[in-house]
């Protein structure tokens, strides 16, 4: 295929003058903090409800943030009749709990990454979702991002070739900490849980899902992943080759690497911003022009969500569960290889 004269364009749902939801926070953690403030700032969406086992930090986290009521349950979120969707941004350990706490409710359910600590635990999700025909969806952010609209058509218009290698790497220096989130084993702790969903999401993106897994790693002194090198094979002869660190910061590559041409991400590739198509001397660069930083991102899966289920639909075409499940039945498979069998 010849190299394209231009891009395409971003085709993300509007952040406003669209569809809009209440929601209903579960969790009123940073990633919480950071959802909020971005829905607020850059969209119609608006957080109206806001439950912690703590009455006091909910009522801290409505003030600050402009919620409208603060539960000192997650059961009074989920009961609230004016609540259309609940965001669950509470430890990985809790997401299957509060994930089914909300579909029981009929509350539709956006749940932070990783959906669950399994794949069995993200198929129980998906099954009970499915029956009560409420929308789910895991907060798989980046791939809303205007820049994976772009990078999903050149894919989609065979405008790489055919895709043979998928280059991706996520590491940040965690301070060690047995009893916080990263390295505890009772809230899920690890990189591969934490941070490894980036990587493979984004070799799932690009590869679909692959046929073999390969990995090798280290533990912490907590038993959890501190440090994770994973290959994946797939049917079509492509490879991926994916690393997840907490130990050091990596830079956050994302390379698609194609027969006639290459997509370079620029980092931190889960983020937004933009990325270059090249193919020998030929070139092509996508810039985010909305300037966002970092989990200013945030605001555009909201958006996404809010359409989807005002058009009916109870899953993302583009991030669907059964992509979820996969994703998560890789890293199960990784951990495995890494000497800290799955969930």
């Amino acid at each position: 295929m010849a190299f394209p004269s231009t891009l395409p364009a971003p085709t993300n749902t509007p952040l406003r003058g669209g569809p809009t939801l209440r929601w209903g926070i579960v969790g009123p953690g940073q990633i919480a903090h950071d959802f909020v403030t971005s829905i607020h700032e850059h969209s119609d969406q608006h957080a109206v409800a806001v439950g912690s086992r703590s009455l006091d930090r909910a009522q801290a986290f409505a003030s600050k943030l402009g919620v409208d009521r603060a539960y000192g349950s997650y059961e009074e979120v989920v009961g609230d009749p004016d609540v259309d969707i609940v965001y669950i941004g509470s430890p990985h350990s809790e997401h299957r709990e509060h994930a089914l706490l909300a579909i029981a409710a009929g509350k539709h359910v956006l749940c932070e990454k990783p959906i669950a600590l399994s794949a069995r635990e993200a198929q129980d999700i998906a099954d009970a979702a499915r029956a009560a025909g409420v929308f789910a969806m895991e907060a798989m952010w980046t791939r809303f991002l205007p820049k994976f609209t772009v990078i999903s058509q050149l894919l989609a218009d065979g405008a790489i070739g055919t895709p043979e290698v998928v280059i991706a790497d996520l590491g940040f220096r965690a301070e060690f900490n047995p009893e916080g989130r990263m390295f505890n084993p009772a809230l899920g702790g690890g990189g591969l849980l934490d941070l490894g969903v980036y990587p493979v999401w984004f070799a799932q993106f690009a590869l679909g899902a692959p046929s073999a897994v390969h990995a090798f790693g280290s533990l912490a002194s907590t038993g959890v992943d501190q440090q994770v090198s994973v290959g994946l094979e797939h049917e079509s002869g492509a490879h991926a080759q994916l690393s997840v660190s907490l130990l050091a910061d990596t830079g956050g590559r994302g390379i698609i690497a194609g027969s006639d041409a290459r997509i370079d991400v620029h980092p931190m590739f889960i983020g937004p911003g933009g990325f270059t198509l090249s193919s020998g001397g030929n070139s092509l660069e996508f810039v985010d022009e909305t300037g966002f930083q970092w989990r200013d991102g945030l605001c555009w899966q909201a958006a996404a969500v809010a359409q989807h289920i005002a058009d009916g639909l109870t899953e993302a075409p583009e991030h669907p569960l059964s992509t979820t499940i996969s994703q998560l039945e890789t890293i199960d498979a990784a951990r495995t290889f890494a000497g800290y069998p799955p969930n």
